[in-house]
């Protein structure tokens, strides 16, 4: 269900954050959608809320009356899933392409998916640093470990921006490995969670800043990562 509201005394883009988290506490609700500038939000979920529960939630700083229409700002399929992927899949061209240009320069004496997964984890670190405040609350809704412990969601930045150093300077190769397929794995399980159980949520793996939906891509991506991790392990100890 789509329930469409207009919610007066936002001012800034905190109160918008602030307003998001607080109307995905509202029982049911599966995402919420909120847009600055035209005062309004789309909040979906397993049903409709009254204006009273949601004033209840959001406070007396605002004021909530029920739209009419949501408008194509706030509504998170007005594009096509290939239209909205599109930066995550141009992202991941940009990963093989800087992958490949450093086996170039170093006349292939470095191991592909190490650089690979080095550039993963810092490109997809900057993009979750741009918005640092907002993440935590988006990557909760569906990392397991996560929604256990918002400490784990502000330092999973840090961890992957690490961990891509790591794999850049082939500095301590075994334990960056054990680390990413732990993180991977977890992950992974809060997105096939999501995607079984039908859940409109958005993807955090490159922060808020780009609104990117939960897909089967999202799947694909932490596959592709963690079949390299498995693939670097093995021949590390075999």
């Amino acid at each position: 269900m789509e329930q469409a509201i207009k919610i007066a005394g936002m001012t800034c883009e905190g109160c918008r954050k602030g307003v998001t988290e607080k109307l995905l506490t509202l029982p049911g609700v599966a995402q919420a959608n909120v847009d600055l500038q035209n005062g309004s939000a789309l909040i979906q979920g397993t049903q409709n809320w009254s204006i009273e529960e949601i004033e209840k939630v959001l406070g007396a700083k605002y004021k909530v009356t029920q739209g009419v229409q949501a408008t194509a700002d706030v509504l998170p399929h007005t594009q096509s899933k290939l239209q909205q992927l599109f930066p995550l899949f141009l992202i991941f061209g940009y990963l093989t392409a800087g992958a490949f240009f450093l086996q170039w320069v170093s006349e292939g004496t470095r191991l592909f998916m190490y650089d690979f997964m080095g550039l993963f984890f810092l490109i997809f670190s900057f993009f979750k640093f741009l918005d640092y405040q907002g993440f935590p609350a988006s990557f909760a809704r569906y990392d397991p470990i996560a929604k256990r412990t918002l400490a784990y969601a502000y330092a999973y930045p840090f961890i992957e921006t690490l961990l891509g150093l790591c794999f850049l300077f082939e500095w301590q190769i075994a334990a960056a490995l054990i680390v990413t397929f732990v993180l991977l794995f977890a992950t992974t399980v809060g997105v096939l969670h999501a995607l079984i159980n039908k859940r409109i949520i958005e993807c955090a793996c490159l922060g808020t800043a780009l609104k990117l939906p939960m897909t089967e891509a999202t799947l694909i991506e932490n596959a592709i990562m963690l079949v390299m991790c498995v693939y670097s392990l093995a021949l590390l100890w075999f």
